[in-house]
């Protein structure tokens, strides 16, 4: 018992954390992050994607949802004057995944996969190329919002768009899938338990 009740409440502010359940975004709500992220982008690159970030909020039902990003990189990175980078994309898109690490973290959102192309199979004609497919967990919608607002106030979306010549990115919420992070998280926490009580 000793060692089961902080276990036990340890998994419950994972599952807080973790989330996933919430209200949904009030057209208030909705507002004042679009303002907010309009501040925070400036003239920034990721500026004309605004709309497109209206779009995704728009009809939002306050759950967890998986954001499929497929890349392709530019033959040189592109910064904005004043960045003193290299000309790797590939190497501008790795600071980006680095840095933005913690900002996914402290708002629930986890990666969760992330793969380079290592070939071609069916590929219709003028079908795009891309180098790079990623799969993030968001908690929310307004999740999504908190980050893409901190990480483009502090500077670190640039890196992103001096990486990436073309994207495509939608929402998908999964029909099968074999990622149980709830239950990964229980089970391992059980197994520790087991494991000091002995």
């Amino acid at each position: 018992m000793t060692v089961a009740l902080p276990l036990v409440a340890l998994y419950a502010v994972f599952l807080a954390w973790y989330g996933g359940r919430g209200r949904p975004l009030t057209p208030d709500e909705v507002a004042r992050y679009l303002a907010r992220l309009r501040a925070a982008s400036g003239d920034q690159p990721g500026q004309a994607h605004l709309a497109d970030v209206e779009r995704l909020v728009a009809h939002d039902d306050g759950r967890e949802f998986v954001m499929h990003n497929l890349i392709r990189y530019r033959g040189q990175a592109l910064y904005p004057p004043g960045h003193a980078y290299g000309p790797s994309a590939p190497a501008a898109d790795r600071r980006y995944g680095k840095a933005i690490v913690p900002y996914l973290l402290r708002y629930g959102n986890v990666p969760v996969f992330i793969a380079k192309r290592s070939g071609s199979f069916v590929e219709p004609a003028g079908a795009e190329h891309w180098d790079v497919v990623a799969m993030v967990r968001y908690r929310s919608r307004r999740d999504f919002l908190r980050f893409a607002t901190a990480i483009t106030q502090d500077q670190i979306a640039v890196h992103k768009w001096a990486a990436i010549e073309v994207t495509q990115i939608f929402p998908v919420r999964p029909l099968v899938s074999l990622i149980f992070v709830r239950g990964a998280v229980g089970a391992l926490l059980a197994l520790i338990g087991v494991v000091l009580s002995l």
